[in-house]
């Protein structure tokens, strides 16, 4: 696949992650202006868990099953991986079954036990559907993989909009409408959770034919070897959900202000947000890049391939923090106005989230040679500096600590990646133009947080004239505009 298949390859996942996902995203302005603060709170909480938990129940066969599949037979990888995870998936919802009581006390929601059991089973189809939508990625079936996950996002949106607007309005006209004989106006958050449930339960049925199609094969021997490159994935997948999710799982117990906790968890989580551009770029360039990062990794310039993908995706990373930051006040009106308290959170996450990008990217050295244990050692490191500095950040800076610990973790494991690729599998990144890109990036942003502007209209005019700067920096840096005409003339 060369970096021109690359960029098609990432647009056409961009419908179901970038266009699916800003759809689904959507209702956070829905949500923060329906519900308090404390109850977006809950929110944030669960879907924290679920992060986590669906790390474990994948235990790294995903991108095992894109390492083997180039290594023996596909559909012997495929039957492997899916059995695998089909039987602990039904392992994991049967022991949660079993707990329930139990697992709804010790995370504090005995008063609503069934959350933890649909979160069960949307963790358990979403561990099961990991390898139906792998085994597309690999098979370059990007148009199937996502309209199926556009069906899922769909879907989600339009119950949650069902449920949570228009059954309201029919139940108040009228309580016997049968348009709302299901509905319970007790209910609320609950809805937001229902309505995840049937969307992942009809995804499932759609990839029922990937399912089916199997040739039921199980080879001990492979599994084996499978899981010893998969288990050291397992590791940095936990660390890196710890890394990803541990402030909001914390925060509500290392906050001063216990009555007030939740509700700056949904201040929290709903700023987060936020940073919604950087999370779906770097989303999308996964799904894309792990299949291409595996298939170049023969050819004599892969090395040369590779840092040009790191300087680029910096460059669209760097973009998109601009972006956001230069139209923060306009941007800020996508979350309810009690929210805003949070948002000195969101320049810090952005570059968090670019870094973590990164580290993607430089991970390549240990998945390429089959090294994936300092991957591991990598995450680990990490998620003891979350752990870390959370337990130290929070108590004294609020929210505001979670956001530091957060870019302290990503920033250190970035540069631990970089210096041990470099002895182990080393590319020549082209740091000195990375490093200028940075540079000339804060500049601009220093600039416009800090100029008087007299009027909300010539702050946009001039946080555009420095976007559009910053762009023509890198065309003239980069040569593009000689390439464009160049290639205009042919």
């Amino acid at each position: 696949m060369s970096l021109k298949k690359l960029a098609s390859q990432t647009a056409i996942y961009g419908i179901s992650s970038i266009v699916g996902r800003m759809l689904n995203y959507l209702l956070t302005p829905l949500f923060t202006r329906l519900f308090t603060t404390a109850a977006y709170g809950v929110i944030t909480e669960l879907y924290s868990y679920l992060v986590f938990l669906l790390v474990i129940l994948t235990y790294g066969m995903e991108t095992t099953f894109f390492r083997y599949s180039k290594l023996e037979n596909p559909a012997k990888v495929y039957s492997n991986a899916l059995i695998s995870l089909f039987f602990t998936s039904l392992l994991f919802l049967l022991l949660v079954y079993l707990q329930l009581d139990n697992i709804a006390l010790f995370l504090d929601y005995s008063a609503n036990p069934e959350y933890i059991m649909w979160f069960a089973i949307i963790i358990g189809l979403d561990s099961i559907l990991t390898i139906p939508f792998a085994k597309l990625r690999n098979e370059n079936k990007a148009i199937k993989f996502a309209g199926i996950k556009l069906f899922n996002i769909l879907l989600n949106i339009s119950l949650n909009l069902y449920f949570l607007l228009l059954c309201p309005y029919l139940h108040a006209l009228n309580s016997n409408n049968i348009l709302v004989q299901f509905y319970n106006p007790n209910l609320g958050i609950a809805y937001v959770f229902i309505s995840n449930l049937i969307a992942s339960v009809f995804t499932f049925l759609l990839l029922i034919g990937e399912l089916l199609k199997v040739k039921l094969q199980f080879d001990f021997k492979l599994y084996k070897q499978m899981l010893k490159f998969a288990i050291p994935l397992l590791i940095v997948g936990l660390a890196g959900s710890i890394n990803e999710v541990l402030d909001r799982t914390l925060l509500k117990h290392l906050l001063p202000d216990k009555a007030n906790a939740m509700s700056q968890l949904g201040i929290y989580g709903a700023n987060y947000k936020l940073s919604i551009l950087m999370t779906l770029f770097i989303q999308t360039f996964r799904y894309a890049a792990e299949p291409f990062f595996f298939s170049s990794a023969n050819k004599s310039d892969s090395k040369k391939m590779y840092a040009d993908v790191m300087k680029y995706f910096i460059i669209f990373g760097l973009f998109i923090f601009l972006g956001i930051m230069m139209y923060l006040d306009v941007v800020k009106y996508f979350i309810a106005e009690e929210f805003h308290s949070g948002l000195s959170i969101v320049p810090i996450l952005l570059l968090a989230n670019l870094f973590l990008g990164i580290i993607f990217n430089l991970s390549i050295w240990y998945k390429l040679t089959n090294l994936t244990k300092f991957g591991a050692i990598i995450s680990v490191v990490g998620a003891i500096i979350t752990l870390v500095m959370n337990i130290l950040l929070i108590p004294t800076l609020g929210i505001l600590g979670s956001a530091w610990a957060t870019f302290i973790c990503y920033f250190s494991m970035m540069l631990i990646t970089y210096f041990w690729g470099k002895k182990h599998y080393p590319i020549s990144y082209d740091l000195k133009a990375i490093l200028k890109y940075f540079a000339f990036t804060f500049v601009l942003y220093f600039l416009a947080i800090n100029i008087p502007y007299p009027s909300e209209l010539l702050k946009y005019l001039i946080n555009s004239v420095f976007l559009l700067i910053f762009l023509y920096y890198i065309f003239y840096s980069e040569n593009l505009i000689k390439l464009i005409f160049t290639r205009i003339k042919k």
